[in-house]
């Protein structure tokens, strides 16, 4: 189970990333990027950053690439701010979670208005 520092580090992490991610990249270029997550491996060598793109298909595909080509930027910017024995290796992966989520709630409003339910109450009830 990871350690309390070790949460604290991935948060700072998150922050710090995501500080340094608004300041380098224009956002209508690359979309409106986002820092969702950062899980970090056990001895802080390697962290993964969850991100989300809102933008066009093309300003994420632009996003995503601009992410991986400065990967190397922001990992010094990040190394400034955050003071580590060892700067993580950062690794970019996109975080669909939210439309997932957003999918989910659109199925359960399709069926609730599909089968709206009872507002009286039934014999059992009573």
């Amino acid at each position: 189970m990871p350690s309390l520092r070790h949460h604290r580090v991935c948060e700072l992490l998150k922050r710090q990333l995501g500080e340094a991610i608004r300041r380098e990249f224009n956002a209508t270029e690359t979309g409106l990027i986002t820092v969702n997550d950062v899980v970090a491996g056990g001895d802080l060598k390697s962290a993964t950053a969850f991100i989300s793109i809102l933008g066009n298909p093309d300003q994420q595909k632009r996003g995503l690439l601009m992410l991986e080509q400065h990967r190397i930027r922001l990992q010094g910017l990040v190394a400034k701010a955050v003071v580590l024995k060892f700067t993580p290796h950062l690794r970019f992966v996109m975080d669909d979670s939210l439309m997932r989520g957003n999918k989910v709630l659109r199925i359960i409003e399709e069926l609730e208005k599909t089968n709206p339910a009872d507002t009286q109450p039934s014999e059992d009830e009573e």
